[in-house]
């Protein structure tokens, strides 16, 4: 009996045991839930943590680069720099005690010119990378680049051009009702607006003389590195739109000829011989004015 009563009493504890489990397991997921897509996400925090810090690195660098948030994305730029050690300052007093110390230091020039780009000074990061090639000549990425920079300031200083023309038309508003000809001779321009007219103008002139002058040093900087890098598919696209943007057809249309050389077999291929034909119809008819302003590679 007393056997008995223990072999009945093991049967029955057998079968409750999988009725507690499968009670467990009912619990647990009593709100529908994928228990298989729970432990995935288990598995994810305990194990693969790196992905959530890629995700927030990733998250943080489009907030800076695009500047969401504030203005100018200052403030998320400086917490950048004070999650990574970043700092601009540091950088720059660095790279200046580096070509200080030896004038011949090629690398310290590269520092130097990429402290004063995060400074958003990129005139001061022309000049440097200028003396950086001074002893490395031969660099072609480094004489693209500063076209790339060249190219931009150029396209800051036209548009800046622009709305300083605009300005000097607003200075005066008589002057579109003053009479042609002898009679507007006479008359004379209104000497209420007279000096705020003369003086948007001038600085007009200003403005698209050094947007000329960077867009015309930028042309040289890619022919530069063209010949230094004659099968590249990448220079002569930058060489070509730097040459637009200065108003120098022939190489323009030069340097679109060069890259259908090179990579004949261009997707972009049509449409580069519509900009060749439309390049040549502008080189017979020259125009003049503002400089063309239109988004560069570099």
């Amino acid at each position: 009996m007393a056997r008995a009563a223990v072999k009945a009493k093991q049967q029955a504890a057998a079968k409750a045991q999988p009725s507690k489990a499968r009670a467990r397991g009912r619990r647990r997921h009593s709100g529908g839930g994928n228990p298989n897509q729970e432990l995935f996400f288990v598995r994810l925090r305990r194990h693969q943590k790196w992905v959530y810090a890629m995700l927030a690195v990733v998250f943080a660098l489009s907030f800076v680069l695009v500047g969401v948030g504030s203005g100018n994305g200052g403030g998320l730029q400086q917490l950048w720099n004070n999650i990574f050690g970043g700092n601009g300052g540091t950088s720059l007093s660095k790279a200046q005690d580096e070509v200080n110390k030896d004038p011949k230091n090629a690398k310290g020039y590269l520092d130097l010119a990429t402290a004063y780009e995060e400074q958003s000074n990129p005139g001061l990061a022309v000049g440097a990378y200028q003396h950086y090639l001074q002893l490395k000549p031969k660099d072609a990425n480094t004489w693209a680049l500063v076209g790339g920079l060249e190219l931009t300031q150029g396209s800051k200083y036209s548009t800046q051009s622009q709305s300083a023309q605009q300005a000097a038309q607003l200075a005066d508003p008589s002057a579109p009702f003053l009479p042609g000809g002898t009679l507007g001779s006479a008359v004379g321009t209104n000497p209420a607006y007279q000096g705020a007219s003369t003086a948007a103008s001038t600085r007009t002139s200003l403005l698209y003389q050094k947007a000329q002058s960077a867009f015309t040093t930028a042309v040289t900087d890619y022919q530069r590195a063209s010949t230094l890098r004659p099968k590249s598919t990448i220079y002569p696209l930058e060489l070509a739109q730097a040459a637009i943007n200065a108003g120098n057809g022939k190489v323009a249309i030069q340097a679109l000829q060069n890259y259908l050389k090179v990579y004949p077999s261009a997707p972009n291929k049509k449409a580069i011989k519509r900009e060749i034909k439309q390049l040549q119809a502008q080189v017979q008819t020259p125009t003049t004015g503002t400089p063309t302003v239109q988004s560069g590679n570099g």
